[in-house]
Order: C-alpha cells, then structure tokens, then sequence
C-alpha cells in the first residue's frame, strides 16, 4: 500500500474501487504530467447514500462529508491511471458542483468537504485552486460532484 493510502486508512477511510462512468466518457485520463478526473459523484458501493439539494433536502454538513467522498472517488480514479498515489506530485485545481437549494449560498463551505481531504490525505501537495459552483442539478439527483487535476511524477 502506498503512503498515501496509508493516511487515508489512518483516518477511518478505505479507498474505494473506482466508480463506473454514468456515460460515455472514461473515470479520469492522463496528458503529459496531468491527470484529470471526470465529475465524480459521493458513490458508496454503487449508490448514492443521499439525494436532494442541498439546502433542502440535504443539509450542509451531510453536503459537506458527501463531498469528501467525492475526493476519495476522484483519488480511486486517479489511481487507476497512474497505479501508485504516492506518485501525484499537487492537486492543482478542484472543481466542485453543489446542487442547490434556490436561496443556498453556502456552495463554498460545502466543496472544503473534498478540499479538506486532499490537505489531511496529501500533505502540502494537496493544496490547491479551486472552484465550488451551485448548479439546479446534478445526475442522478446527486447533491454534489467534485473533479480534480492533479500533477503526477513521470
């Protein structure tokens, strides 16, 4: 087990499997030095624990633990391209989608659940930039998804 998967037994957590596309398209991809994670949604066991907007049917605290399994989902699928975590060398940018109640602005809050994770999982290089947008819906009445790009080592 890599180090990183270490720490991330070390805090109670299990990397998942990676979660099969809802589509057409591939779980995550490498180019050059980056790989890039599709929308990954808080999948436990191939289905979602919740649904709902956030704001309503699900609360920011629920949203927020949603969005660290996000993360986890995002780090399974990174390691199914490059085999080795040990080998991401930064997060460089999250994007995390918040389906949102009509007056919830907490959309922030919310995506530090999967921003919160990289930092305990990767240390200094899970630092990064990053984007949390409230969206009407998401699939599968998902009430958040998170992508990731991380900068691996050759």
């Amino acid at each position: 087990m890599s180090a990183v998967e270490d720490k991330i037994a070390a805090l109670g957590l299990k990397l998942p499997e990676v979660v099969p596309p809802l589509a057409v398209y591939q779980p995550a991809v490498r180019s050059g030095a980056y790989v890039y994670t599709s929308g990954q949604l808080p999948m436990v066991d191939g289905a979602l624990p919740v649904t709902g907007k956030v704001g309503a049917e699900v609360s920011p605290e629920q949203a927020k633990e949603l969005a660290a399994i996000c993360a986890l989902n995002a780090l399974a699928a990174v390691k199914s391209v490059i085999g080795d975590l040990d080998k991401i060398q930064r997060v460089v940018k999250v994007v995390g989608f918040v389906a949102s109640a009509a007056e919830f602005t907490g959309q922030p809050g919310v995506v530090n659940g999967a921003s919160e994770l990289l930092g305990e999982v990767l240390g200094d290089k899970g630092v990064h930039a990053r984007s949390a947008v409230g969206v009407a819906v998401l699939p599968i009445d998902a009430p958040v998804e998170v992508e990731i790009q991380v900068e691996v080592a050759e």
